[in-house]
């Protein structure tokens, strides 16, 4: 199953819902753990440009 980064439901990216989707858990809890853990915007950017949309 390869990552991807849907292009419906997602909010800037899609980069958390393709990860919640892999990952078969909540976007919303994907998306609480990225802000909380301070995911650098950095590391955010190289997802979006390493995991293809759909």
């Amino acid at each position: 199953m390869r990552r991807r980064r849907p292009r419906d439901g997602r909010w800037i990216a899609g980069v958390c819902l393709g990860l919640a989707e892999h990952f078969n858990i909540s976007v919303t809890l994907v998306r609480i753990f990225t802000v909380l853990l301070g995911v650098p915007l950095l590391a955010y950017v190289v997802a979006w440009a390493l995991i293809p949309s759909e």
